[in-house]
C-alpha cells in the first residue's frame, strides 16, 4: 500500500474508533472548537498504533537523525515506545512533575548532554505541551529541535514552534482530514465549512515560552560547545567561579605581567592589545604563557582582524607578534565575508578559537541589525572554530554553546569622552546575557587593582547565579 492511501486509512481509521468528535469543545490551549481529537483511544485499537507508527517511520524518521526519541506525556508515550523498538533507538520519558523522592528527576533515561532527542506528539493546537517536553529536556542540555505529530490543527502552533527553532512534521493537518472524511461521505459539506471557517478564524495563542541560553549552566553548555577553546572557557569559568574578562590596555609588558601577578586567580579570561605594548619581545610571550597556566585562564588578542583572507592567515600566524603561537583566541571582523574565516580555520589546528563582533559598545558605531544577523548565520557554518560573539544583547543568537563577550561594563554606569558606553554588572549579566565580561580600566586604574577585581568577580557572579536560578526581577 502506498503513503497516500495508508493516509486515506488512518484518517478513517481515527473516524471510525472516534478519535476524531464534532460538536462543540474546548481544547487545552482554551480554544472552543467545533472538532476535537481524542486520541487517547488508540491504544485501545493495535491496528491503529500499528499505521501511525509505520507511516510516522516512513513520513519522517527513517530520514532522521537522532540519539533518542521522547513522547510527549502522556498519549504520545505509546506512540514513541513502538517507535523506540522499530527503530531501535533510546527511548526518554518526561515526568510532568519532578518526584519528590528518589533521583527527583525530571527526564528518565540515559543520555549524554549534547544528543538530539526527536520528541513525539500527538495533536498540535499552540505548540504549548511540546514546548514544555522541549524545555525540560534543553535544561538536561540536549539537543530538542524537531518534532514528528500525528495531526496539526493548523491554528499557529507550527509557528510558535519554529520562533522557538523547533522544526514541525505532521502526518496529517486538519484541511487534509477534512478532505478524506468528505471525500468518503463520512461529514456533509456544511460540517465541513463549519470547520475550515472555523481555522480560518481561529488561532491559538502564542503560549510556546521562549527557549535562550541564559538558563543553563556554564558546565552545560561546555558540554554542547563545538568550539576547544569554547569547551575550556566555560569549564573554567565553572571551576573558579568567574565570568570576569580583564582588559590589560597597558603599553609596558612589565606593567602587564605585574598586574596579571595580582589579578590572575580572579579572571578566566585576559584580553590583550598585543600591538599597544612597547618594549614587545618573546620573553614577555613566555611570562604571560606561564602566568595563564599559572592562574588558569585563557588569552584573547584583541586583534579585530579585518582583511582579506590571506592577508590575516599571514597577520595570524607571521610576523613579529605570531599570534597563533600564543593567544588561545582572537576577535575578527565578519565584514570581509567568510574568506576571513576559512583563513583563520585553515590555521587554527583545531584547537584555537575566534570571537566574531557582532555588535559593539562605543555610541555611534555603524553596526546594523541586519550585519548583525548575518555575522551570525555566518558563524552557524564554523561552529568549530567560532568561540562565540563579541555583543551588546541576549537575542543576538540563541546556540548554548557559543558565548556572549560583552565589554563596556562598570560598577556605575557612565560614558567616557570618547562615546564608550558603560554598563552596569546587572544589566550586562541578567538583562543582556552576557557570558564572559570584559573589565578594562576600572580594574587596571584602580588604586588596588586586586581589591578591585574580587569586587568585580564577585559582583559578576553572583549575577550570573541569580540568572541560573531563575530569579531575575
Amino acid at each position: 500500500m502506498d503513503y497516500d492511501k495508508k493516509i486515506i486509512e488512518l484518517a478513517l481509521g481515527l473516524y471510525k474508533i472516534d478519535a476524531v468528535k464534532f460538536g462543540e469543545f474546548m481544547t487545552k490551549s482554551g480554544i472552543n472548537t467545533p472538532i476535537y481529537f481524542d486520541l487517547r483511544v488508540i491504544v485501545s485499537y493495535p491496528e491503529v498504533m500499528e499505521l501511525i507508527t509505520s507511516l510516522l517511520y516512513e513520513f519522517s524518521i527513517v530520514d532522521s537523525q537522532f540519539d533518542h526519541v521522547c513522547g510527549v506525556p502522556y498519549t504520545a508515550l505509546p506512540i514513541a515506545t513502538l517507535l523506540s523498538v522499530k527503530v531501535k533507538k533510546s527511548m526518554l520519558m518526561r515526568r510532568k512533575e519532578a518526584k519528590s523522592y528518589g533521583t527527583k528527576k525530571l527526564i528518565e533515561g540515559h543520555y549524554k548532554v549534547g544528543e538530539k532527542c526527536l520528541i513525539i506528539e500527538d495533536v498540535v493546537t499552540s505548540g504549548s505541551s511540546v514546548m514544555e517536553t522541549v524545555t525540560d529536556l534543553r535544561k538536561e542540555g540536549l539537543k530538542a529541535d524537531e518534532a514528528i505529530i500525528i495531526l496539526d490543527r493548523e491554528q499557529g502552533g507550527r509557528q510558535n514552534l519554529e520562533a522557538n527553532d523547533v522544526k514541525m512534521k505532521a502526518l496529517l493537518t486538519m484541511s487534509k482530514l477534512i478532505e478524506i472524511l468528505v471525500e468518503n461521505n463520512k461529514i456533509n459539506k456544511a460540517t465541513a465549512n463549519d470547520v475550515k471557517n472555523y481555522l480560518q478564524n481561529v488561532k491559538a495563542p502564542n503560549t510556546a515560552p521562549k527557549i535562550n541560553r541564559m538558563s543553563l549552566t556554564y558546565e552545560k553548555r561546555a558540554e554542547m560547545s563545538k568550539n576547544a577553546i569554547a569547551k575550556q572557557l566555560f569549564n573554567i569559568m565553572a571551576v573558579k567561579k568567574t565570568n570576569l574578562c580583564i582588559s590589560v590596555d597597558l603599553t609596558s609588558s612589565t606593567q602587564i605581567l605585574e598586574l596579571l601577578e595580582k589579578v590572575g586567580k580572579h579572571v578566566c579570561l585576559v584580553k590583550t592589545h598585543v600591538d599597544i605594548i612597547e618594549d614587545f619581545s618573546s620573553d614577555f610571550i613566555t611570562s604571560l604563557k606561564e602566568l595563564a597556566n599559572k592562574y588558569n585562564f585563557l588569552i584573547l588578542e584583541d586583534r579585530k582582524f579585518a582583511d582579506i583572507g590571506h592577508t590575516v592567515a599571514l597577520q595570524y600566524t607571521g610576523g613579529l607578534y605570531n599570534i597563533t603561537n600564543w593567544a588561545d583566541c582572537v576577535t575578527c571582523h565578519s565584514l570581509p565575508g567568510e574568506g576571513i574565516l576559512k583563513a583563520l580555520n585553515s590555521k587554527s589546528n583545531c584547537d584555537k578559537g575566534v570571537f566574531l563582533l557582532a555588535e559593539m559598545s562605543c555610541e555611534g558605531n555603524l553596526i546594523t541589525p541586519q550585519y548583525t544577523n548575518e555575522t551570525v548565520k555566518m558563524a552557524e557554518k564554523y561552529s568549530d572554530l567560532i568561540t562565540g560573539f563579541v555583543c551588546q544583547h541576549k537575542d543576538t543568537f540563541k546556540d548554548p554553546g557559543f558565548i556572549q563577550l560583552t565589554p563596556g561594563v562598570q560598577l556605575q554606569s557612565s560614558k567616557d569622552d570618547l562615546g564608550q558606553v558603560y554598563n552596569t554588572p546587572e544589566k550586562v549579566v541578567l538583562e543582556n546575557g552576557g557570558d564572559v565580561i570584559v573589565v578594562g580600566r576600572g580594574i587596571v586604574s584602580a588604586k588596588n587593582p586586586e581589591s578591585e577585581a574580587v569586587l568585580y568577580k564577585d559582583t559578576l557572579w553572583k549575577c550570573y547565579i541569580k540568572r541560573i536560578s531563575g530569579k531575575v526581577e
